[in-house]
């Protein structure tokens, strides 16, 4: 039977959900590579961080923190990733402003280059017209996305290569982090 996999995403319909601001450490200044967290790679752990609200409500278990798009997790879906996919992730603690409740900063340390062209709705790429040279051949444009997925060996998470906003995960981890009763993530196949 062939594997599933779906784009976790944050489900931004939740009732009164709240909004989270762009990590910053505990001297109140911003990250200097903010978007380390979205490569797919391994980082440096970045020390004490705190998450300021952007937008107070309710608590959710998954949340791509401010611009950066950086995924703020809880404990509970954290232990999941630690359980099922230890070499793939790191996980770092962070502080959330007005809650005592455990929740990491997850960073997904791995990327895959699986994104299936001709079975997306649509798929444009840098071009030297672009005047981006350090994206010449990466992702510009990548609608209703869908993967090869004989390309996602024993995978259970990862990045894509050339379009790092995606966070794929595998069917099994997915079934996982619905059993915790997950608040604020979407499941939309790939």
């Amino acid at each position: 039977m062939e594997r599933r996999f779906f784009d976790l995403n944050i489900d931004v319909y939740v009732p009164g959900r709240w909004y989270l601001a762009e990590p910053r450490n505990l001297d109140g200044q911003q990250i200097e590579d903010i978007w380390q967290f979205i490569d797919g790679r391994r980082v440096e752990d970045p020390g004490p961080l705190r998450i300021p609200i952007f937008k107070p409500g309710r608590p959710i278990d998954i949340e791509f923190a401010g611009a950066g798009q950086t995924p703020i997790v809880s404990a509970r879906v954290a232990s999941v990733f630690r359980k099922m996919a230890p070499s793939d992730v790191q996980l770092f603690p962070v502080e959330v402003e007005g809650t005592t409740d455990p929740y990491f900063l997850l960073n997904v340390a791995r990327t895959v280059r699986c994104i299936d062209d001709s079975a997306c709705g649509e798929v444009r790429l840098w071009t030297p017209e672009n005047r981006q040279p350090e994206k010449i051949g990466q992702y510009r444009v990548v609608s209703d996305l869908r993967i090869d997925k004989s390309k996602a060996c024993e995978e259970r998470v990862f990045r894509l290569w050339g379009w790092s906003s995606p966070i794929i995960i595998d069917e099994e981890l997915k079934q996982a982090l619905e059993k915790t009763g997950i608040v604020g993530g979407r499941f939309d196949e790939v």
